[in-house]
């Protein structure tokens, strides 16, 4: 008996110490967003017949548990360095971190998720563009996965695949290649995107494809707030910030740029409001939108070009600019294509690009 009763206040110590977590986390005010994964946290689910009876309810309050719970980040980090250093896992939740880099698991190729959205971006062709008589171009952006995952043992998605089904279907299209000119260091460390300091040959690239000039000579300014990817928060790991730096000269600045959702323009390709948000790298173009308009005075020629993209071309974009009087870019992750005609004139159109990354098309139901 006495060596059960000596087990007893280490017992009573968990217990009163997992009850207080519980209670802190049902009496503290709920947090509304987690910086560090970037999302919006659960909150206490609405008490009603229906959800008590259908059990939606108690599902609902298990999420918001976990969502609320007290030093939740920190709690994150300890399982994730466990995870990592201690049971020597590869990956935490799909994150991985190889040659420095932090990166996600995109595997397998999803061939349906790649058809579909094939087939959205040739209705939007067939719809708005087939008629006008615009050069068409097609890109694909590859994910780190495809420098990283497969010398560093992770598996690694068929990207031939991908970007063969894209081609056959957007057979009109004219197909460029950019894998070759990219590298991993043309990444952030700690975020999916491109660097776009370093993508100054990616675009000359595209530039020569659609047979437009480059921007010439340029400077590269460093923003001064540090830069955590999303791939931080998601990793849960304490990773060293990083800086953002921009490409811009005397043509980038004269631009204006409009968001046509919010009505908000301003001059030049750099959203410096965006540098005290949530995600820095939305400087660019200001991040994620239906439909935003470049227009340039100073562009070479009286050619329009229609960008359709996701936020990789928020930040390659400006450096297409050089030799169009206006550039339009689409996001149809934000914007019901049936209404983006309303919106843009593709009789002007006298290029269209494109240019989607392989995470969204794998994941196409992102895509409306």
């Amino acid at each position: 008996m006495n060596s059960k009763l000596k087990y007893l206040p280490g017992l009573l110590a968990v217990g009163i110490i997992w009850f207080g977590l519980a209670a802190w986390s049902f009496l503290k005010p709920a947090d509304n967003f987690s910086d560090s994964e970037r999302r919006n946290l659960m909150q206490f689910p609405e008490i009603t017949a229906e959800s008590l009876l259908s059990g939606k309810f108690m599902t609902d309050l298990k999420d918001y548990s976990l969502d609320q719970f007290p030093m939740r980040d920190s709690f994150r980090t300890l399982k994730a360095i466990s995870s990592f250093y201690l049971f020597g896992k590869k990956d935490n939740n799909d994150i991985y971190i190889a040659d420095g880099y932090a990166a996600k698991i995109e595997y397998p190729l999803n061939e349906n998720s790649v058809n579909k959205a094939a087939d959205k971006l040739v209705a939007l062709y067939e719809k708005y563009v087939k008629e006008t008589g615009a050069s068409v171009y097609l890109s694909v952006i590859p994910d780190k996965g495809f420098y990283l995952a497969a010398k560093n043992g992770y598996p690694k998605m068929d990207y031939d695949k991908l970007t063969s089904i894209m081609k056959n279907k957007m057979y009109f299209a004219k197909y460029i290649d950019v894998t070759d000119t990219l590298e991993i260091s043309d990444y952030y460390k700690t975020d999916t995107h491109w660097r776009q300091e370093y993508i100054l040959d990616v675009a000359d690239v595209i530039n020569s494809a659609m047979g437009t000039g480059s921007i010439g000579e340029y400077t590269i300014q460093k923003a001064d707030v540090p830069f955590y990817g999303v791939y931080y928060g998601q990793a849960a790991l304490p990773l060293p910030s990083e800086t953002i730096y921009y490409v811009t000269n005397d043509m980038m600045e004269s631009c204006t740029v409009k968001n046509i959702e919010t009505g908000k323009s301003y001059t030049g390709m750099i959203d410096f409001e965006r540098l005290s948000g949530k995600d820095p790298y939305e400087i660019f173009l200001s991040g994620a939108s239906p439909i935003i308009e470049i227009t340039n005075p100073e562009g070479k020629t009286d050619k329009e070009l229609v960008v359709f993209r996701d936020s990789y071309g928020s930040s390659i974009v400006p450096l297409l600019v050089a030799d169009y009087s206006k550039v339009t870019l689409v996001d149809t992750r934000y914007i019901v294509p049936d209404f983006v005609g309303s919106y843009v004139n593709f009789e002007e159109a006298t290029d269209v690009l494109f240019m989607y990354s392989s995470v969204i098309l794998n994941q196409s139901n992102a895509l409306k």
